[in-house]
């Protein structure tokens, strides 16, 4: 009886360890502490953070899958750096993958649960997006019901297969859909956007209970175009002033 109820602690713990070393070391590199071009010591990682190297080793792989690092042929990995076209089409790709879920949605026949709790989610953007003027707290909670809106929509498809292609492009800096919104709180034109996008968010879903693939694909791949305007925009608003998003600095400008 007691080997039984001891097993799971070794075998959650690791995880957990893991996914906390992924973050802190993803967010080291996001926020500017490992600026791009720095070279990366798995020995280095262990000491700073003070976790055993199986975790480290790991978060180093996920990130390089992630082409936030690239591996170099004598060891040791280094902060990658990205061009605007890498961006753009990050943003690309993300759009392309994210109109083909949808249209697979709308042929399949999207689960009546799912799309009732992204109605529930539209509403509550637009509960947000009613005031005149949005504040900090105000993008935050339109950042996280935007990033829950597309989860849901890539899971009205059904394709695990997708699904991970999908999760690998957002999970590189920017590419995620709501990337950009932070960076543009400041931005009169911000709240403008997003209401276009949201208005975007309910012709997609409509399309999708009608049954229209073409359709639906259609208005998620224009959906990408935005943050394609976004990621323009915040990079000549920031451009003498990247400090205020410290992710810019791994962007190579022309």
């Amino acid at each position: 009886m007691a080997t039984s109820t001891s097993n799971p602690m070794p075998d959650t713990a690791p995880e957990s360890a893991q996914v906390r070393t992924l973050l802190q070391l993803r967010e080291l590199i996001l926020s500017g502490e490992l600026p791009g071009g720095s070279r990366i010591a798995e020995l280095a990682i262990v000491e700073r953070l003070g976790v055993s190297r199986t975790p480290v080793r790991a978060a180093l792989l996920r990130l390089e899958q992630e082409g936030l690092l690239r591996a170099l042929p004598g060891g040791g990995h280094v902060v990658q750096t990205f061009t605007e076209r890498d961006i753009a089409d990050a943003i690309e790709l993300r759009g392309t993958l994210e109109g083909l879920l949808a249209r697979l949605a709308a042929e399949r026949g999207a689960p009546a649960a799912v799309l009732t709790e992204a109605r529930g989610v539209l509403e509550r953007i637009d509960a947000v997006l009613a005031a005149p003027a949005l504040d900090a707290e105000a993008f935050s909670e339109y950042v996280a019901l935007n990033s829950r809106l597309h989860e849901l929509l890539a899971e009205m498809a059904d394709s695990p297969t997708v699904e991970r292609q999908l999760e690998r492009v957002c999970a590189l800096p920017f590419a995620s859909p709501s990337g950009f919104v932070l960076a543009e709180a400041g931005s009169p034109a911000a709240r403008d956007m997003l209401v276009v996008a949201q208005d975007q968010h309910r012709q997609v879903l409509d399309a999708i209970e009608r049954r229209e693939g073409a359709r639906a694909e259609a208005i998620l791949r224009e959906h990408s175009r935005l943050a394609q305007r976004n990621l323009r925009a915040v990079l000549a608003g920031h451009s003498n002033s990247p400090t205020h998003a410290p992710a810019l600095k791994l962007i190579r400008r022309r």
